[in-house]
């Protein structure tokens, strides 16, 4: 069975078959999410928030990810490495730390450089 997921913020759409990781699903679509273990729940890279009312839509959490996750399952926090899609579902997938930073530089030139024209 095909499921839909949208990745936000870039709004991306894509089908994948049921039982898909949200990583393999982000791969396939051409969206980098940040890993090292490759998978196996060891480096929490790979963290992506779930809508709140599409949290159904994926299966349980692995006991690893309960583990390593705790209470940010409940803010809706899993690792996209084990998190399994079986509905439709939309994941926010945070910004690259170092991206966020020149981002956050770039927008602070732009103000400074507004203020003196």
């Amino acid at each position: 069975m095909q499921e839909v997921i949208t990745f936000l913020p870039m709004n991306k759409s894509i089908k994948v078959p049921s039982g898909m990781t949200i990583l393999q699903a982000a791969r396939r679509a051409g969206i980098r999410i940040a890993t090292r273990c490759d998978g196996k729940a060891a480096c929490l890279m790979c963290k992506v928030k779930v809508v709140q009312d599409e949290r159904n839509a994926l299966l349980p959490p692995t006991e690893a990810e309960e583990r390593k996750l705790g209470v940010l399952l409940e803010e809706g926090t899993r690792l996209s490495c084990q998190a399994k899609v079986c509905g439709k579902l939309s994941v926010h997938i945070p910004e690259d730390p170092l991206k966020a930073a020149i981002r956050k530089q770039l927008e602070q030139q732009q103000q400074d450089d507004d203020w003196f024209l």
